[in-house]
């Protein structure tokens, strides 16, 4: 038996009872299947092949660029995805040996940032996020929209799926190309570096633009017109709530992969992801200040409003009085009874007015005077 022979009939020997013990335990072999062709659809936005850090000529199929991929050395695979079908990324996971839990999230795009492993592929899900302008803040205004980004890390290729239009990576894969090839050397985790590098930056972006509605928010209620509505707050604050769901949860799996331990990532490319963990930091902290002090702003706006209706009600107090007298004085003498003074008078009408007049004159300056009217 020659010796090509002979490795393969250990190589055979080794993975049978292995293949066996998965169907028995009824796990899944996560490593990337061989490629095969088929119709990927529409959602394959790119697909490049890079080799010493550098994107190879012509245009590649998914199954083709991983094929080629795995012929050559440092080689990887950058396959990107916007929003595809069930039954598109079920052909992707097919090619690329991805694990069938990880299919249902990229499709349905309802997970919260986390890193998890499957086989010797890393899942990162992040949640994109950008600021929507607009002319004045109202009950409906959408300040801030999300979306979710998928990324899967291998040995010879890296898989972003991206939902939404809250970020595009075509600007991040053609800097990487044409200013960063020597970090394109250093693999897959480069690419999920740049991407998360990228989502790290609009959230910065986020943060300087909702400051300023804030700063808008809190001028109008402090402002002497009347303020701001609650409502408006209160959409502030629930657009506020939707931006830390994508911002504060991405501390836990960034902290996972900065971590000396982790031996998945290399040393190299955890210095650049510590850069972004400072940067994701300092907008939790700029979040966490902004919920304070809109919550400081609602609480601020509600005494206003009690403090108006206190002076309604003083107002209205004030009229009450005065109405009051002219209400008792002609009370008085609309009883008609047959003695009673002033009745027979030449002037009693017109000093009762003046008397009238007078006396709400008087307690119009007194409650003037005291702020109530």
């Amino acid at each position: 038996m020659s010796e090509n022979n002979l490795n393969r009939s250990l190589s055979r020997a080794w993975t049978a009872p292995v293949r066996a013990m998965n169907r028995f335990l009824g796990t899944s072999d996560t490593r990337p299947k061989p490629p095969r062709s088929g119709d990927y659809g529409t959602s394959v936005v790119d697909c490049g092949l890079y080799v010493d850090g550098k994107r190879e000529p012509g245009e590649f199929s998914p199954d083709e660029a991983l094929r080629a991929a795995c012929e050559r050395e440092n080689a990887f695979v950058w396959l990107g995805l916007h929003e595809p079908s069930e039954a598109e990324m079920t052909d992707i996971a097919h090619t690329y040996g991805l694990h069938e839990l990880t299919v249902e999230d990229a499709v349905k795009a309802e997970q919260r940032p986390k890193l998890e492993q499957f086989g010797a592929v890393q899942f990162l899900v992040l949640r994109t996020a950008r600021y929507v302008p607009h002319s004045e803040l109202t009950e409906t205004s959408q300040v801030v929209e999300t979306g979710h980004m998928m990324i899967f890390i291998g040995e010879r290729f890296v898989i972003t799926v991206r939902h939404g239009d809250a970020s595009e990576l075509a600007p991040v894969r053609a800097n990487l190309e044409a200013e960063r090839p020597q970090l394109l050397e250093q693999g897959p985790w480069a690419v999920a570096y740049a991407v998360t590098d990228r989502v790290v930056d609009l959230y910065v972006e986020v943060a300087d633009q909702v400051e300023v509605d804030l700063d808008t928010i809190e001028e109008s209620v402090f402002s002497r017109d009347g303020g701001s509505r609650i409502q408006h707050i209160y959409q502030m604050k629930r657009e506020l709530v939707e931006f830390r769901r994508a911002v504060v949860p991405l501390q836990r799996p960034l902290a996972t992969i900065t971590a000396p331990q982790n031996r998945m990532v290399p040393k190299e490319i955890r210095r650049y992801f510590r850069d972004v963990q400072d940067h994701l930091t300092r907008t939790v902290e700029q979040v966490s200040s902004y919920d304070d002090l809109l919550n400081s702003i609602l609480q601020a706006r509600l005494a206003q409003v009690t403090v108006d209706q206190n002076n309604d009600m003083r107002k209205i107090a004030a009229w009450a009085g005065i109405s009051a007298v002219w209400t008792a004085i002609a009370g008085v003498y609309g009883m008609n009874f047959a003695h009673m003074p002033e009745t027979q008078w030449l002037y009693g009408y017109p000093v009762m007015l003046t008397l009238m007049v007078s006396i709400s004159v008087l307690l119009y300056r007194a409650f003037r005077k005291n702020g109530w009217l």
